[in-house]
This record gives C-alpha cells, sequence and structure tokens, in this order.
C-alpha cells in the first residue's frame, strides 16, 4: 500500500508539471499527461518520495502555492539587482565564495534551498555538504557564515519550513 501511495504521489506531481509546461487544457494533452505521468511515475516513485500521498496535507499544499510567487518575486528583486549594477558600473561587484550553514534537515529541503539560491540571479550553490552549502555570490557582503547564511538563504528557508515540515 505504501508504494502504491508513493506511485500515486509521484504520478500527480508529474502530472502538475506537466500541465505546467505544456500549458495546454486540451482533452487530448491532459490525457497524454496523465498517461505519461503514471507510466513515468512507476519507474521513478521510489527515487521522489518515502511517504507518499502524506505529503499532500493542506497546509503543505498551500505553503507550496505560497512559495512559487515569492520565488518569483526574489528572482525579479535579484535581476534588477544584478542589471543595476551591470549598468551602473560605480555599484560594487565583489565576487567571492562563501560558505553557509542551512537549518532544512531533508535532503529534498536542501536541495530546494540550493535550487531558489541558484535560480536567483548573483548566487550560484556550487556545493552540499552536510548542512553546509558553499555559495558563488557576486557581492559578497560578509564572510561569517551566520551573517551570509542569513543574506542569502534565510530568506528562503523561513519560507520553506513551513512547506516541508
Amino acid at each position: 500500500m505504501k508504494n502504491i501511495s508513493r506511485w500515486l504521489y509521484t504520478a500527480i506531481i508529474m502530472f502538475i508539471l506537466w500541465v505546467i509546461f505544456t500549458g495546454k487544457l486540451d482533452s487530448e494533452e491532459l490525457i497524454a499527461g496523465v498517461v505519461i505521468s503514471l507510466v513515468l511515475a512507476l519507474f521513478t516513485y521510489r527515487y521522489f518520495t518515502e511517504k507518499g500521498l502524506l505529503n499532500l496535507t493542506p497546509k503543505k499544499i498551500f505553503c507550496g502555492i505560497i512559495y512559487f510567487p515569492y520565488l518569483i518575486w526574489e528572482m525579479i528583486k535579484a535581476n534588477l539587482d544584478v542589471a543595476y549594477r551591470v549598468i551602473h558600473p560605480k555599484l560594487p561587484i565583489k565576487p567571492g565564495i562563501v560558505k553557509i550553514k542551512t537549518n532544512m534537515k531533508s535532503d529534498l529541503g536542501k536541495l530546494l534551498v540550493a535550487n531558489s539560491i541558484t535560480l536567483t540571479p548573483g548566487t550560484f550553490t556550487l556545493d552540499i555538504k552536510d548542512d553546509t552549502l558553499y555559495i558563488h555570490w557576486i557581492n559578497v557582503q560578509t564572510t561569517d557564515t551566520e551573517e551570509a547564511s542569513k543574506a542569502i538563504s534565510g530568506r528562503f528557508e523561513r519560507c520553506l519550513k513551513r512547506f516541508l515540515d
């Protein structure tokens, strides 16, 4: 029963991604999406989840829906910052690699934080070791691990903690 739950959960997530990426709600597209999601989930569910449908609580769904606009907003702000630095040559650019600590305990949480950092222009996740992330930062403001953690990953972790807890 647990494997069926994991398979179904993976199929649901894949179908949601199918709809997002195709951008179409035609019946043919939806049927193809369901079939492909079910088949792909059959081969991949053991890599995506251990809890299966238990992940689909109303709180997690709500927080997940809230996180994506938040991430997009952070990406827009970072894009504007990087673009302004390119246009205005007197703004500081002090690139470097900093070490930050994450409070995320699960591998999925660490992955989401790392990807959120990388998707935000001006920062790039280079490596993850246990609870430490190594980040290339376009304008290193501090090399203190705690301060850099707050500046880079803190904003994402606050939001993702609610989603993943």
